[in-house]
C-alpha cells in the first residue's frame, strides 16, 4: 500500500506519518524542504521519541521524499499511483497545494479509476472540505464532477503535540504518548483498505472537533495566556502552580458546559476527558514554551475561535463564564515582540483603546459580554504578577 503524504514537519513525521507506517503503508512525504527531502531519501528512514518517562525512541522506515515544487511531475505520478493521500501542511498552505493536488487528480481519473480519500489532517475545523474548496479553484465544474465520483474528501480531527530537536541525522520528531485522530467515515469513498492503526472512525465528526478546539486547544491557550501574566516560561512551569492549575481546571469545566449542552455528553465522560487533558498538559517530559503556545493570539480571539466562542455561547445559555472570561482577557494582555499578530494586537489597543479592540477582534455584539471581559483586562493589567496569582485562585 503506498501512501503520499504532503508536510514532513512534525505532525507529518511525529503523528500521520508514523500511524501510516504502522498500519503497513510505504510513506512517501511531499515537501518544499529539500534538505528534509535529501535526509529522507538518504536514511530512508526517520526518528520518532516518544514524550514518556522512557523517551522511547523509534525507527520509522522504508520513507520516501518528493520536492514538491522541483519534482512535480513525480508528485503527480505518485497522486496517480497513491492508495491513500494525507496532509499537515497547515491550513493557511492548503491553497498552495491545491494546484499540483488537482493537476495529480486529473491525470488520476484518466489513468486509475481505483477509488481514493484524500484527508487534510490540520489544526482546523473541516480542512479537507477547504482543501476541495482550494482544488474546485483549479478545475472545471465538469473536471470536479468527474473527480469527487473516484476521489473522497473525509474530513477529520487530530490531536497530538508534536516538536522536534536537532540530532546527528537532523531534526528528531519529539511527540507525547497520547493522541486522537478521529476520521469521518461517512465521508470515505474507499472502504476497502485497512483502518489507520489507532485511529477512531465516527460518522458525526462535529463532537470531536469542538471538544478539541473548545477544550483542549482553548485550555492549552488559556495556560499559556495566564502563565505569561504570571511570569512562566512553560506551560509545565505554569501548572505546576496550584493556583494556575486551579484557574485552568475550572476554565475547562465552563467550557465543558458548552459542549455538554451542545452534544448531549454525559457529565462523567466529559470530566475524564478533562482528567486526560490535564495530565497531558502537566507532562513533565515535555517543556513546552508560554510564546510557542500562546503565538498568533488574534486568531485565537476570533469569533468561532477556542477563546471566545465557548464564551459567548455559555454566557448566551446563562452559564457560569469567570475563568472564560478572564482567559480572553489575559490573551489581550498576552505582548511578545517577536509574534506578529500579538505586535498588531497591542498596537491597535494602544491606539484605539481595549473596548474597540474586544469588538474589533472577538466581533462580539453583546456589550454586557464585551464590558465582563474589558472589566478582566482591567483588573489583569493593573495588577502584579503576585495579585494576579491571587485573582486567578
Amino acid at each position: 500500500m503506498k501512501a503520499l503524504h504532503f508536510g514532513a514537519g512534525n505532525i507529518g513525521k511525529g503523528f500521520i506519518g508514523y500511524l501510516l507506517n504502522k498500519t503497513g503503508y510505504d510513506v512517501c512525504f511531499a515537501d518544499i524542504n529539500q534538505q528534509m527531502v535529501d535526509r529522507l531519501n538518504k536514511n530512508e528512514s526517520y526518528i520518532v521519541e516518544l514524550l514518556d518517562d522512557s523517551h522511547t525512541v523509534e525507527v520509522i522506515s522504508p520513507v520516501t521524499a518528493l520536492n514538491v515544487i522541483t519534482q512535480e511531475a513525480r508528485v503527480i505520478d505518485a497522486i496517480v499511483e497513491a492508495d491513500l493521500i494525507t496532509t499537515s501542511v497547515g491550513v493557511n498552505n492548503l491553497s498552495r497545494i491545491a494546484n499540483i493536488v488537482s493537476k495529480g487528480l486529473l491525470k488520476r481519473v484518466k489513468e486509475n479509476k481505483k477509488r481514493l480519500d484524500i484527508m487534510a489532517n490540520e489544526n482546523a475545523i473541516h480542512a479537507t472540505s477547504t482543501l476541495k474548496q482550494e482544488i474546485e479553484r483549479h478545475v472545471t465544474s465538469g473536471e470536479m464532477k468527474e473527480i469527487s465520483f473516484f476521489i473522497g474528501f473525509p474530513n477529520s480531527a487530530i490531536d497530538r503535540l508534536a516538536l522536534s530537536r536537532s540530532g546527528g541525522e537532523g531534526e528528531i520528531a519529539l511527540v507525547e504518548p497520547m493522541y486522537e485522530w478521529i476520521i469521518n467515515k461517512s465521508e470515505m469513498i474507499n472502504l476497502d483498505l485497512p483502518l489507520i492503526k489507532n485511529a477512531s472512525y465516527v460518522d458525526d465528526l462535529e463532537p470531536y472537533i469542538e471538544r478539541k478546539l473548545y477544550i483542549v486547544n482553548m485550555g492549552h491557550a488559556a495556560t499559556a495566556y495566564i502563565g505569561f501574566l504570571t511570569g512562566h516560561t512553560t506551560i509545565q512551569s505554569a501548572l505546576a502552580n496550584p493556583g494556575i492549575e486551579r484557574f485552568v481546571r475550572n476554565t475547562l469545566n465552563e467550557a465543558s458546559q458548552y459542549i455538554i449542552r451542545k452534544f448531549s455528553i454525559e457529565n462523567e465522560d466529559m470530566s475524564s476527558f478533562i482528567e486526560k487533558t490535564m495530565k497531558r498538559f502537566k507532562n513533565e517530559n515535555i517543556s513546552d514554551d508560554i510564546f510557542r503556545v500562546g503565538r498568533s493570539p488574534i486568531r485565537k480571539i476570533g469569533y468561532e475561535e477556542r477563546l471566545t466562542k465557548p464564551t459567548r455561547e455559555s454566557f448566551d445559555a446563562g452559564l457560569s463564564i469567570e475563568y472564560l472570561t478572564m482567559a480572553v482577557a489575559a490573551a489581550f494582555l498576552f505582548d511578545n515582540p517577536h509574534d506578529e499578530e500579538s505586535v498588531i494586537l497591542q498596537k491597535y489597543i494602544s491606539e484605539k483603546g481595549i473596548d474597540q479592540a474586544i469588538l474589533h477582534f472577538t466581533q462580539i455584539k453583546n456589550k454586557e459580554l464585551r464590558n465582563k471581559m474589558k472589566e478582566k483586562y482591567d483588573v489583569f493589567k493593573n495588577s502584579s504578577s503576585e495579585t494576579l496569582a491571587q485573582l486567578i485562585k
